[in-house]
C-alpha cells in the first residue's frame, strides 16, 4: 500500500518510538532483576496481543490478518527475537546509555540492506546523517579505551538482527497494514518463547508485575509507532531519527540510575542531533 510520503508524520511517529523504547528499557532492567529474560518476552507478546485486539477489532478482526506473506513475517520476527533477547540480556550487563550507544550500529546495517534488498538510495545527506551518527557512537563508546565486556558484544549482535528486522518491516509496510504486522510479531514471538518460558517460569511478584505490563505496552507500540514511521518516510531516513536514543537514554541513566554522562557522550550527543537535523532539512527522495 503506497501513502505519500511526509517527514513531519515520520518524525511524529519516531517520538512516540523513542518514548516508548527508552521507557521499555527502564521496565526491563527492573524485570530483569527478579524474572528470565524468556519469560519476560513471553509475558510481553501476550499481554501485548491483548493490548492490541481493540486496533486489531477496528481493522477487522482476526480474519483480516490473514497474510500471504507468512515466510517474511516469520523471517522478520526470527531476526528481531534474537536481537530483543540479546538486548534484555544486556540491560543488566552495562550502562543504559552504553548499551543504546553501540546498539546504533545498527542503522549503518539497515541503510546498507535497504540499498541492497529495497533499492533505497543513498544520497549525501543520508551518508552524512550515518556518518555523524557512527562518529558520535565511537565518541560516546571509545573502543580501544579498556577492556571489552561480553554485554558490548552482545548489543553488537542484538545491532545486527535489527538492521535486519528493521529492512523487512519496510518491505511489509508496502502490502501489509501496521497492525497486521504487529500482529504477527506478537503471535510468531509468543510462539518462539513459549516452550523456554514455560521451563524457566515464575510467578511475578506484585512488585515486578507493572513493569511487566510496561514492558509489553511500549514493547508493542514502539514497534506500531516505528512501523507507521517507516510507512512515511525511507528506512535509510526513519532510522536515523533513532540516533536520538542515544542521549536520551544517557540523561534518563543519569537521572535514574546516576550513571555519569561525561563530556565525551555530550560531544557524541551533539553530533548525533546535527546528523538526524540535517537529515530531515535536506531529505531527498
Amino acid at each position: 500500500m503506497e501513502v505519500p510520503p511526509s517527514n513531519i508524520k515520520a518524525a511524529f511517529w519516531m517520538t512516540g518510538s523513542l518514548a516508548a523504547i527508552i521507557l521499555m528499557a527502564v521496565s526491563g532492567r527492573e524485570a530483569s532483576k527478579e524474572l528470565n529474560v524468556f519469560q519476560i518476552m513471553e509475558m510481553r507478546s501476550l499481554i501485548g496481543l491483548a493490548m492490541l485486539y481493540p486496533l486489531i477489532r477496528s481493522s477487522g478482526g482476526i480474519r483480516a490478518m490473514r497474510t500471504s506473506r507468512i515466510w517474511q513475517h516469520l523471517g522478520r520476527n526470527t531476526a528481531h527475537y534474537a536481537g530483543q533477547f540479546a538486548w534484555l540480556m544486556a540491560l543488566s550487563m552495562i550502562p543504559l546509555a552504553q548499551l543504546i550507544a553501540i546498539e546504533f550500529t545498527t542503522p549503518a546495517w539497515t541503510a546498507i540492506m535497504a540499498v541492497a534488498f529495497l533499492g533505497e538510495r543513498l544520497n549525501i545527506w543520508r551518508m552524512l546523517t550515518i556518518a555523524l551518527g557512527i562518529i558520535g557512537v565511537i565518541i560516546i563508546v571509545r573502543p580501544g579505551i579498556g577492556t571489552i565486556e561480553i554485554g558490548q558484544l552482545i548489543v553488537l549482535g542484538a545491532a545486527f538482527t535489527f538492521g535486519i528486522s528493521f529492512t523487512m518491516v519496510k518491505s511489509l509496510t508496502r502490502t501489509e497494514s501496521v497492525v497486521k504486522i504487529i500482529f504477527w510479531m506478537l503471535v510468531i514471538q509468543s510462539g518462539i518463547g513459549l516452550l523456554p518460558a514455560l521451563y524457566s517460569w515464575q510467578w511475578p511478584s506484585l512488585h515486578v508485575m507493572p513493569w511487566v505490563i510496561i514492558i509489553a505496552f511500549t514493547g508493542t507500540f514502539s514497534h506500531f509507532c516505528m512501523a507507521k514511521a517507516l510507512l512515511y518516510a525511507d528506512a535509510t531516513v526513519v532510522i536515523p531519527m533513532d540516533f536520538l536514543r542515544v542521549p536520551l537514554t544517557a540523561i534518563v541513566g543519569w537521572l535514574v540510575y546516576s550513571e555519569h554522562i561525561d563530556v565525551y557522550t555530550a560531544i557524541g550527543a551533539a553530533l548525533i542531533l546535527s546528523g538526524n537535523l540535517l537529515n530531515l532539512k535536506n531529505r531527498k527522495s
